[in-house]
């Protein structure tokens, strides 16, 4: 079977029913850089649009783009300037403000030049499929020290998945604190777009984790209010979660990992129907247990 046979369309249900491995995967030694190839290369087999966008420019050129189609409307440089500077790249606002924008204040009320108003919407969350999927890779950017990114998921222009990963044999943790560094670096440089990630995917080929962008913050928390004398009882990485089937199989090698997870069925309704945005500002992804019992309540 090849890759592109699994692909996308499933059926309605964003958790698979019974996976059956791909046969076909590499076995012996690979790369970090061979891994994001073959990433790369799957992910386009299941739909996603391949662009070479390095920078912030790239970055913001191509997000005005995918905003304009989304919306069907072009934006004046007036206008785009105050969709920026007023709504997306709001310089009092990080990410919990940035990931209440995707999960609940996706629709912005743009004055236009000429005094009327339009809603401009971020995402669709009614018709899923209207929301267009693209790939990046080796994205670089200069905070308090300059970095260079694995591989993003943009959905229209924003990057709302970002996945890091680690050669074979290297262990996944690896790439969780690299995450990590990241988002005191450089994920708030620039126009701060990448504090819009919703969801990290880690990996070194073998294994494929993923977590929501406050789990982190969630267990900070919690480490904050323990006496610094007594023994921390949790860790951030023991909240990342292994993507499985109804039948609670985990699928942890990269290959049947991206053919599940990031089937575009699947991870279009993860970030629109299956992340919570609670009260306290955590955002909260589902287990895939979770997900399909939900949809089998609803159906």
């Amino acid at each position: 079977m090849k890759v592109n046979d699994i692909i996308i369309q499933q059926n309605e249900s964003t958790v698979v029913a019974e996976y059956t491995k791909i046969v076909n995967r590499p076995r012996e030694y690979q790369s970090e850089a061979e891994l994001e190839r073959a990433l790369i290369c799957q992910l386009r087999s299941q739909g996603y649009i391949r662009e070479k966008i390095h920078d912030n420019e790239g970055l913001l050129n191509n997000l005005r783009k995918q905003l304009e189609r989304l919306n069907n409307y072009k934006f004046t440089v007036k206008e785009w300037k105050k969709l920026l500077d007023e709504y997306i790249d709001n310089p009092n606002q990080g990410i919990e403000e940035k990931s209440k924008k995707i999960q609940d204040d996706y629709i912005y009320p743009l004055k236009k030049d000429d005094g009327s108003t339009i809603n401009i919407y971020l995402i669709d969350k009614k018709q899923i499929h209207n929301n267009q999927l693209q790939v990046i890779n080796q994205y670089e950017v200069e905070g308090k020290k300059k970095n260079r990114y694995d591989v993003t998921i943009l959905v229209n222009g924003l990057p709302l998945v970002h996945i890091e990963l680690k050669r074979r044999g290297v262990s996944v943790k690896k790439a969780f604190n690299q995450i990590k560094r990241y988002e005191r670096e450089s994920f708030w440089a620039d126009n701060g777009l990448y504090e819009y990630a919703q969801i990290y995917v880690i990996s070194n080929g073998t294994e494929a984790k993923y977590y929501s962008n406050t789990t982190r913050e969630l267990a900070h928390k919690e480490n904050q209010n323990k006496s610094s004398n007594k023994i921390k009882t949790s860790h951030s990485f023991e909240f990342t979660s292994h993507w499985a089937d109804e039948k609670n199989n985990n699928i942890k090698d990269l290959v049947d990992f991206t053919a599940t997870f990031f089937s575009k069925h699947t991870l279009l309704n993860i970030i629109t129907k299956y992340c919570i945005f609670t009260a306290d500002s955590l955002l909260l992804v589902m287990r895939p247990y979770q997900i399909a019992a939900t949809e089998k309540i609803i159906n």
